[in-house]
């Protein structure tokens, strides 16, 4: 089946859109567009520069703020805080490089560049007001008798103004949003399109990011003009308007795909609360009764006697499903608890909240990784974080959602340590169109749990400008967040093993690489067959990259992740489309069980957004990958940053039965000659060298599609244009192939550049190269 043009539904408005991607790229890009964001990479939602939890655990101060505020009160550390942060304004100089990232000045230590630190105050002109409401025995059906009740109480309504004007990131996100409230307000009612597989997410999403924004714009301006449009949005979703809008019996909101139903549900509970003081009687009625019909009843069905199996997410813990429609289901839930006669909202908070503790946290693994992919991730934390402030304003709690899985917290910290200078590493299924899923959850987290880096991290990017990060943004944080972040972080969960490393958090230009191991099953069938694939980064450019999503609506894409899933036949999911060893042409084994090894010289960023590698700085990271192949006795592969983080090492070693081919897909142009390769990105060079190598080993170009041999897929894979792939064929045998990556860095000559001594992987030590 073809997939339709998808510019139809909602029109050139829409700032997460555009025809040939579908993603955002409203900004200029600083260099030419990279062919890795024509074929996939989701720009709209792509982050850069993290923090880290680890090694920097940030601190919750009462009576310091910097140097400047150490020895002041709390109210003299907060207007210094707010002086300081009003005198830099926004730190990155903008957010138009290449892959719409903050660009960061190369500045010295101010007295904002310092340790990540949230400030307390009672001054209301920096700091938010505590909540008066704080129940002694919350419960989920016991909520607040103001209203809002969600996200956003009347008291933090009120505070909001006198914030904005005090803080330089409020005030931007503020403008942004009635920008965005704007261009909405002038495009017609999102019109109904069901996109096979995906149903209308599209459509929900689309609706629920306007909804935010009309009600946020009203609730500062009382210009009823918004109430009035955003009715519009609602009687057109609920088949009320002028034009069709689904199916006319109570599956309009796709139930099917609960995904649809629940977002839906989350758009029209928004809505109902955030607007509750100026509908009309009939006005709540219609979208109490719509809401209840569509969303709250299926919700009931699909988490109890489940008769049409619409409710399959409700024992799901592998990623952000369980999250999503829990949340959206929630979100309704309080908004009309007290004024639904039916029942249907108790009965759902009943439901919900419980199953989100039993599921949805542990889509959160042991190190902090995401089950699916860290695209996915977008989606199940915004969800989960929804569900959770909703509860904690509503009712005075989280009940447990913040607390059941220990290991939540760390999310925050594999979002941003997933992210190099050259965008995420990206592995795995990227999602459809994202509208209201963005990174803000870590704002929420952030504050949650007492790491202001999270927040210090996100307030910098694109997409923090939306209503949910006026609220869950504390003005007293302080700080950069790159001040005491590691360089360097390993990810050992068993289902998603893998490695970040770096020479900088602020410099676009730096040096990232990030490679996995981990099982090839349990991701929600979102994964790759991928063990041993790697991302690479350096002077601004991705050179190694991912390929992304295949077409969603492909004939059994998403079937199963068992060996002979059709899944597995098409270019971008099988083991041919990776950055890793090919084995007999054939796909890696699903059932994986890689194990891992790494170490650190442990180097940290300082305040300054200049940092200079020390010398004797060293990161590596190796993995058995023997179970991930078939016709394979032995395998292992490491990665190893050499020459004070200038040059990467990736070393293999292998003992095959079959055909050996060492894989790398490239946006460059690439010229081989014999053991070495020289890659080509606009004015930048990278050459490639295989060190000692076996006889017969030589680079070879190939393009990024499959063999005539392949099994043929259900419909022909997508093509990967101004792809190519770097490979190293060799039979059958026992071979140590050691690639060296040389970024040819400015102000280096060739004498620089260091050839490592060959050193058996299990012998690598932080001083084995020396």
């Amino acid at each position: 089946m073809a997939t339709p043009a998808r510019s139809s539904p909602y029109g050139s408005g829409d700032p997460y859109y555009t025809e040939s991607t579908g993603f955002l790229t409203s900004q200029s890009a600083k260099k030419g567009v990279s062919n890795w964001i024509k074929i996939g990479v989701p720009v709209a939602i792509l982050v850069i520069i993290g923090a880290v939890v680890g090694g920097v655990v940030g601190s919750r101060h009462h009576s310091s703020a910097s140097g400047a505020a150490s020895s002041q009160n709390p109210a003299a550390a907060a207007s210094s805080v707010a002086s300081v942060k009003n005198a830099v304004g926004i730190y990155p100089t903008g957010t138009n490089s290449q892959y719409m990232l903050p660009l960061y000045p190369s500045t010295t230590n101010t007295a904002a560049f310092t340790s990540p630190t949230f400030v307390e105050s009672n001054n209301a002109a920096v700091s938010w007001p505590s909540d008066p409401f704080q129940p002694a025995n919350p419960s989920p059906t016991n909520l607040r008798t103001d209203r809002p009740r969600l996200i956003a109480p009347a008291y933090k309504w009120a505070a909001l103004p006198q914030l904005i004007q005090n803080d330089p990131y409020l005030k931007s996100w503020n403008a942004t949003i009635f920008g965005n409230a704007t261009e909405y307000y002038n495009l017609p009612v999102v019109q109904y399109f069901m996109d096979g597989d995906s149903g209308i997410l599209d459509n929900a999403r689309y609706i629920k990011q306007r909804v935010k924004a009309f009600a946020y714009v009203y609730r500062m301006t009382n210009d009823t003009k918004w109430v009035d449009r955003t009715f519009q949005e609602l009687q057109n979703a609920a088949g009320n308007g002028s034009q069709p809008f689904g199916p006319s019996d109570n599956t309009k909101w796709n139930p099917a795909h609960f995904l649809d139903t629940a977002e839906m549900t989350a758009a029209f509970g928004i809505a109902y609360d955030w607007l509750y003081d100026v509908w009309t009687p009939e006005q709540k009625s219609q979208i109490m009764s719509t809401m209840i019909t569509y969303g709250l009843s299926l919700g009931v069905s699909a988490l109890t006697n489940d008769p049409n199996y619409w409710g399959w997410w409700k024992n799901n813990t592998q990623g952000n499903w369980n999250c999503v429609c829990n949340g959206g289901l929630t979100l309704g839930a309080l908004a009309i608890l007290g004024d639904d006669t039916t029942g249907t909202a108790s009965q759902i908070l009943g439901l919900t909240v419980p199953n989100a503790n039993a599921n949805c946290v542990d889509a959160v693994t042991t190190d902090g990784s995401w089950t699916e992919t860290p695209n996915y991730w977008y989606f199940g934390t915004t969800g989960h974080a929804e569900m959770t402030s909703s509860l904690i304003t509503a009712a005075g709690s989280d009940f447990g959602l913040l607390k059941t899985n220990t290991n939540f917290q760390q999310t925050g910290m594999f979002h941003m340590y997933v992210n190099g200078p050259g965008t995420l590493f990206d592995w795995g299924d990227h999602g459809p169109n994202k509208y209201t899923a963005t990174a803000n959850s870590i704002m929420f987290y952030a504050d949650q749990f007492t790491l202001p880096q999270y927040m210090l991290y996100q307030r910098d990017q694109h997409d923090a400008a939306e209503p949910w990060s006026m609220f869950w943004y504390d003005p007293g944080v302080t700080g950069a967040f790159w001040d005491g972040a590691p360089l360097d972080h390993f990810f050992d969960d068993g289902l998603d093993q893998w490695a970040s490393m770096r020479s900088t958090w602020t410099d676009e230009n730096g040096l990232f690489v990030a490679m996995k191991a981990g099982k090839n099953q349990g991701h929600q069938t979102h994964n790759d067959l991928d063990c041993g694939d790697f991302v690479f980064d350096a002077l601004g450019h991705r050179w190694a990259g991912e390929l992304g999503s295949g077409d969603y609506r492909s004939p059994n894409y998403f079937s199963n992740d068992t060996q002979t899933s059709d899944r597995w036949k098409y270019y971008r999911k099988m083991t041919e489309g990776q950055n890793t060893i090919l084995v007999n042409q054939a796909n890696q084994n699903v059932a994986s069980a890689p194990t891992v090894k790494h170490d650190t010289t442990g180097e940290a960023q300082g305040s300054s957004t200049v940092y200079t590698v020390p010398k004797g700085s060293v990161a590596y990271w190796t993995a058995d990958l023997s179970t991930a192949y078939f016709d394979v006795t032995s395998f292992s592969r490491g990665v190893r940053l050499l020459n004070n983080r200038k040059q990467v090492l990736i070393q293999d070693e292998i003992t095959a039965t079959a055909s050996v081919m060492w894989r790398m897909h490239t946006n460059a142009t690439v010229t081989t000659s014999g053991t070495s390769a020289t890659l080509q990105l606009g004015s930048e060079t990278m050459t490639v060298q295989i060190l000692n190598p076996p006889s017969g080993a030589s680079f070879s170009t190939m393009q990024a599609v499959r063999f005539a041999t392949d099994p043929t897929p259900p419909v022909p894979d997508q093509p990967n244009p101004g792809v190519t792939v770097l490979v190293i064929n060799l039979p059958a045998g026992t071979y140590t192939l050691e690639v060296l990556f040389n970024p040819q860095w400015s102000g280096m000559s060739s004498s620089d550049f260091v050839t490592p001594p060959n050193v058996p992987l299990a012998s690598w030590s932080l001083t084995s190269h020396n």
